[in-house]
């Protein structure tokens, strides 16, 4: 069991849900803008990291490109993309759990084959959330939204870790 690299995607799937939760009631006028810097709206940021992360779940497996949401997917709402992101990190949890040395995978594109170390899907993965979540951050802060921190710290207080030690000293 590879604990210490699936506590990394428990920190993903929080950090996910967390800002998920901030932009649930945010007016349409904030999700559909696109500021300057940014790669895309709020709507289709949170979209398309959900879909994202399927897209390294299956990649893990050999496979891709299966339906998974991409930006110009139609908005399934906030309920939807919440399970969608759940499910996801769930799977990648585990996969992260499960890894044992460095197992490869071989995954088809254009009429060829590729090989890959799994591990790489999951640094891919965990990469792409924090930089998609960086630019939603940015684009409610331009929007004059207060943005949930995401800090690693806040991360322990969730989790309940942190607590104090107390010692016997005779």
């Amino acid at each position: 069991m590879n604990e210490p690299l699936a506590e990394m995607f428990r920190y993903n799937r929080w950090a996910t849900a967390t800002l998920i939760a901030a932009c649930r009631d945010l007016p349409d006028g904030v999700l559909d803008a696109r500021p300057p810097g940014i790669s895309g709206t709020i709507r289709q940021l949170l979209l398309h990291m959900a879909g994202g992360e399927r897209t390294q779940v299956l990649r893990t497996m050999g496979r891709q490109h299966e339906g998974e949401p991409t930006r110009s997917s139609p908005w399934p709402g906030f309920d939807a993309l919440a399970a969608m992101a759940e499910a996801s990190s769930g799977e990648l949890i585990a996969i992260a759990a499960r890894l044992d040395g460095e197992p490869s995978v071989d995954l088809p594109w254009a009429g060829r084959t590729y090989r890959y170390p799994v591990s790489f899907f999951l640094v891919h993965a965990l990469e792409h959330g924090v930089e998609h979540r960086t630019e939603i951050k940015v684009a409610l802060a331009q929007a004059g939204v207060t943005t949930p921190d995401l800090d690693g710290w806040f991360y322990a207080r969730a989790m309940g870790y942190g607590g104090e030690v107390t010692r016997d000293v005779g």
